[in-house]
């Protein structure tokens, strides 16, 4: 077995799950940490037994004792922090979105690909077995050509708290003000939605319309130095390549859901269901005979690796580098042209 030798790079809320995640599998090590606050450095590398910290990338790759970086870093900091990675040759997972835009995400995927080193995008809901085992069934022709589809991304922590006050708290507040970085609901959670639903249909979309709509939260729009202006709900139209139709809706405002996953997709000879909610995925069928009733079955889904597994695998040439920073790059170039899209009432354009 091929010893890996891991850095993690930042310290916030989820690089908790990338340590657990990584330190889980055998012969991998988790040798360093980086992070611009040596307090919170210090703290994470004695939770996880982490011997070296550092506070800047160049220290980091002037000492070199790595193979490959996991980089849990806020979405706007992944460009330029990937790329002295990719240019000492380390491979390379990073947190979703790839980039704040699609410039940099596609210089990141071509510099990655020149590198040949592994490089990988943490889309977390590939982790999910229905959705593995609706992509297989599409690819085996289970549902014939597809025609039409509906996807959603329903979360509501703008109406309870059940993960914490997003009114008093950082790690919420930041992801409604543009100033910090944040894309709104779109860039945050609506690339899982769309990543789930075209990766199951097999089939790039072509064309996309799309509305956003920031709501009044605070008194003059803003709490503190947060001022709150990223988008909360978004409702898409896409035609995918072979002209098949269908809405992806993602929202924060989805009272009784707490973060909840939704396609339901229709081809010729059949449809499929797939569910994620309150942590667990479940995927229905209707085929074969069952169409002529509209009767739905249940569909067993076995395991899949984690996102760290799979990384991991590709490092040791055991398994693909899926999905990578190209895909991530192709899903920030759909999110862009979606904001595009908002910015002229909900144009339909080209992708």
């Amino acid at each position: 077995m091929q010893p890996v030798r891991l850095l993690i790079l930042g310290t916030g809320g989820m690089a908790k799950n990338h340590a657990e995640g990584f330190t889980a599998i055998p012969g991998v090590q988790l040798v360093a940490g980086i992070d611009t606050r040596p307090e919170q450095l210090a703290a994470f590398q004695a939770a996880h037994g982490i011997p070296l910290g550092f506070t800047s990338i160049d220290e980091a790759l002037a000492w070199g004792g790595f193979d490959a970086v996991t980089n849990v870093t806020p979405d706007a900091a992944h460009h330029a922090t990937t790329m002295p990675f990719l240019a000492a040759g380390k491979h390379v997972l990073c947190e979703k979105p790839l980039a704040t835009n699609a410039r940099d995400a596609e210089e990141m995927a071509a510099v990655a690909a020149r590198a040949g080193v592994v490089n990988m995008v943490n889309l977390s809901y590939r982790n999910v077995p229905a959705l593995h085992k609706a992509a297989q069934m599409v690819r085996e022709g289970a549902i014939g050509e597809i025609r039409h589809f509906e996807a959603s991304y329903l979360q509501s922590w703008l109406t309870q708290p059940a993960w914490g006050h997003w009114d008093s708290e950082p790690q919420w507040l930041w992801r409604l003000s543009t100033a910090h970085g944040s894309k709104g609901v779109l860039g945050d959670v609506g690339i899982h939605i769309l990543d789930f639903a075209t990766f199951i249909a097999g089939i790039e979309p072509a064309e996309v319309s799309c509305l956003l709509q920031t709501f009044d939260k605070a008194p003059g729009g803003r709490i503190g130095d947060y001022v709150l202006d990223a988008n909360d709900s978004a409702t898409m139209q896409l035609r995918l390549a072979n002209g098949a139709l269908g809405t992806v809706a993602a929202t924060r405002f989805a009272t009784g859901h707490l973060n909840d996953l939704r396609l339901r997709l229709y081809g010729q000879t059949g449809g499929l269901e797939v569910r994620f909610e309150k942590g667990e995925s479940a995927l229905r069928a209707c085929l074969g005979d069952d169409v002529q009733t509209g009767t739905w079955h249940a569909v067993a889904c076995p395991p899949v690796p984690t996102i760290y597994q799979r990384f991991i695998a590709a490092i040791r040439a055991e398994g693909p580098a899926e999905p990578d920073f190209a895909r991530g790059a192709a899903l920030q170039r759909l999110l862009d042209r979606a904001e595009a899209s908002a910015a002229e009432g909900g144009r339909l354009l080209i992708v």
